[in-house]
């Protein structure tokens, strides 16, 4: 029989092969909520010097998950491919998992599984990706700070040696900024560049790092921009087509969300499983609609989403939070709404609702 934490693992697992193809020990960890993107973002920059600092649980506990993983890995006939992970920092130094595990326990959080059903293609494909040499980056950091070579301080930092260093210490000055917001700009600028990082920030209230720009060399930038005005027709009508591309893959998304939301809460009110989907699904909103479970419909996922709209919308809980009701003590006065709403939704002898819904 398999253990609740095996059970836990192959859910996140299930999850990240039907969106990518692929399953990562990281997709475990951040689906079981051991780790957070935001931990990952910053290991990869390399400002820690293990993962396992960042995760809410230790080395042994990891690895227990792992094991879960590589049974239920087999038991689907995933191939293995080992990834390398390197830093975001000039010496591109190999990342680290555990503080203090050996090489093949490293070795374990390294390995990667692919569907077989991928071509050869593909595989290669996907693996060239992972084994490539992240970006470098550079952090504009929101605390005050001190570079660790001139004592100075500066808008941006770098991590060498475990440690911060400004731009000038890092020999990285005479580059520009180019502020995000132009992808082909970007793109062609970075290619064109010698040497070339990428500026983020941590946004506090999305609890994640975003993407400022890309600091390039000056002439590359040039040479990018010429290029870029070459062939703007042609860019344009490409946009457009994928503005449509999209445009019909949210619609059909929609539709799936809400036919599983009927299907999961049959007296659901009409037209209600048609703006939870909607509402959720919503691109860019880092709404639970736009996770990897909910795309993947995972019934949690979707779940989720209802319970969320009726805690808005059929509950005094926006009255509750306007008043200056804490926002756990707001959603403890309201779960007993919440479950009377759930339950008159579902049919009898429907599914029960799951710990931590409200």
């Amino acid at each position: 029989m398999r253990s609740k934490l095996g059970g836990r693992v192959a859910q996140a697992a299930e999850i990240a092969l039907a969106t990518r193809r692929y399953v990562t020990p990281i997709d475990v960890l951040t689906g079981l909520r051991w780790l957070h993107d935001r931990h990952v973002q910053t290991w990869r920059q390399g400002r820690v010097d293990s993962l396992e600092r960042l995760a809410a649980v230790d080395a042994d506990r990891m690895e227990e998950a792992l094991s879960h993983l590589r049974e239920w890995a087999r038991s689907r006939n995933l191939l293995e491919s080992e990834a390398a992970y390197t830093a975001g920092t000039r010496d591109r130094r190999p990342l680290r998992f555990t503080a203090a595990g050996g090489e093949e326990m490293e070795r374990a959080f390294r390995m990667h599984w692919l569907s077989p059903d991928l071509s050869e293609a593909r595989r290669r494909q996907i693996e060239e990706r992972q084994d490539r040499a992240p970006d470098l980056v550079v952090v504009a950091p929101l605390e005050a700070w001190t570079c660790a070579g001139c004592g100075e301080s500066g808008p941006y930092l770098i991590m060498e040696d475990d440690a911060p260093h400004c731009l000038t210490c890092a020999d990285m000055d005479h580059l520009c900024l180019l502020p995000a917001g132009n992808a082909a700009l970007s793109r062609r600028a970075k290619k064109e560049s010698g040497l070339s990082a990428v500026v983020v920030r941590f946004n506090r209230r999305r609890k994640r790092y975003e993407r400022l720009g890309v600091l390039v060399e000056e002439e590359a930038l040039a040479r990018a921009e010429e290029q870029c005005l070459a062939d703007e027709e042609v860019r344009l009508r490409r946009r457009e087509r994928d503005r449509e591309r999209r445009a019909d893959e949210d619609a059909g998304f929609r539709d799936r969300m809400a036919a599983e939301i009927r299907r999961l809460f049959p007296r659901c009110p009409a037209g209600r499983a048609e703006a939870i989907a909607g509402h959720a699904a919503v691109r860019g909103s880092g709404r639970v609609g736009r996770t990897a479970a909910a795309r993947a419909l995972d019934e949690g996922a979707v779940t989720l989403a209802v319970v969320a709209s009726v805690r808005h919308l059929d509950t005094e809980y926006d009255t509750l939070l306007m008043s200056g009701v804490p926002r756990m003590t707001a959603r403890e006065r309201i779960r007993s709404r919440v479950d009377e709403v759930l339950t008159s939704w579902r049919a009898e002898g429907g599914t029960e609702r799951a710990p931590g819904d409200v």
